[in-house]
């Protein structure tokens, strides 16, 4: 068992599942995960194996037919995941933020319909805030809803949708102006839809399409899409929640369980690296003896492991805080960031380690050298976790003078 990155604390049923998914993982995930980045290719055999492990309803309430497991178990499970193929831990986490949203805002018929579906993982999802012109900025978000009857209409176009092409059920914001007069702000007039429709690509329903997978550097395998709605008709009931003006806080919160999940996509990764260098650093061998010999090569794994375990501590206390139920997005967003960064070093040390042979395709940290960047920017920037972890520790330390 590897020595870094252990959690204290665990009950013996997040153990077994946590070596449940590490065996997942270690047999059919990482032989395979390289030839399919390569060939950017859906993992589906992979998804089908995670269905069957139950992981696609991990938080999901047993009354459900889920776990009914912990954030906490959930991004330990991520970590695992993304330390195997961190594309597969993204088809996991878009998913589960809809889930999480549901089971936090959802109208109990919104329940009922929706998550016995989604932890089977039948009903799978994805959410949608991110426009083309937009970026971090959500309050200027231009995709709109305008009541008709007992439907809405929406219209506009979202951006950088994960499982956009593979989900059936997609939670997009959008602005609604009915019963928020002129002025009001911006965050005050959002709404969240949740959008059903049929996986694929094209015109998925009348009024919504989904024009196909954007081509990346890196994050291959799950599919990354636009969403174009023009006119697309959407019930009254599947405004989550069911009152509008809310959808703004609704997606911070899933947010902000998805900036735990995403520091734990950054603890697999940089996992994954280290593994990858130290084992390198003691079969090359340069001046007759292996390079881990080398006091410059141990400098860099002691450096590389010291920040495997930061990153991993920070995130396990982002998510035992959001579990007891308290705020905890100074802690998110600083796990978030500091994962996230660390995550980018420890892979680039494992890429010089390896020297000109990490530049080979043949070679795994070549891969994971293309990912680790998608998680500077994934829920947000390290500027937007700053500005949080700014403004909150002002509000915790303002000087009373």
């Amino acid at each position: 068992m590897a020595r870094l990155a252990q959690t204290a604390g665990l009950t013996d049923v997040q153990q077994e599942i946590l070596s449940t998914v590490r065996d997942f993982v270690d047999k059919e995930i990482i032989p395979v995960a390289t030839e399919l980045e390569h060939r950017d290719e859906y993992p589906q055999q992979i998804v089908d194996g995670l269905k069957e492990l139950g992981l696609f309803g991990l938080m999901i309430p047993e009354e459900y037919g889920g776990l009914g497991e912990s954030l906490l178990t959930y991004a330990l499970c991520v970590e695992e995941i993304a330390r195997g193929w961190m594309s597969v831990s993204g088809i996991i986490n878009t998913h589960f933020i809809v889930a999480y949203m549901l089971k936090q805002h959802g109208t109990q018929e919104q329940k009922e319909h929706f998550l016995p579906r989604m932890a089977t993982g039948d009903v799978r999802g994805a959410f949608s805030m991110s426009e083309p012109g937009l970026g971090s900025d959500v309050s200027a978000i231009t995709s709109k809803a305008v009541k008709d009857g007992e439907e809405y209409v929406l219209n506009g176009q979202k951006m950088w949708l994960t499982n956009g092409g593979t989900s059936s059920l997609v939670a997009v914001l959008v602005r609604s102006d009915e019963g928020h007069p002129e002025g009001t702000a911006p965050h005050k007039s959002m709404t969240t839809f949740l959008v059903e429709k049929e996986p694929g690509f094209g015109e998925v329903r009348p009024g919504l399409t989904i024009p196909g997978k954007i081509d990346k550097m890196g994050y291959k395998g799950v599919d990354t899409t636009e969403l174009i709605m023009d006119g697309l008709r959407v019930p009254a009931d599947r405004v989550l929640g069911g009152v509008t003006g809310r959808g703004f806080y609704q997606m911070m919160d899933g947010v902000e369980v998805g900036r735990v999940n995403v520091a734990a996509r950054g603890c697999g990764v940089a996992q994954r690296a280290f593994e990858l260098g130290v084992r390198y650093a003691q079969q090359r061998h340069t001046f007759g003896k292996p390079i881990a010999q080398h006091q410059a090569i141990q400098f860099k794994l002691a450096e590389m492991a010291t920040k495997v375990e930061a990153a991993h501590a920070m995130m396990v206390n982002a998510a035992r805080k959001k579990d007891s139920g308290e705020r905890n997005d100074l802690e998110a967003g600083m796990a978030k960031y500091l994962a996230s960064e660390y995550c980018k070093e420890v892979v680039e040390d494992a890429f010089r380690i390896h020297g000109g042979y990490g530049f080979s395709k043949e070679y795994e940290i070549e891969r994971l050298y293309r990912e680790a960047p998608m998680l500077l920017i994934g829920e947000g920037t390290a500027e937007i976790q700053k500005m949080i972890i700014g403004r909150r520790l002002l509000e915790e330390y303002r000087f009373q003078g």
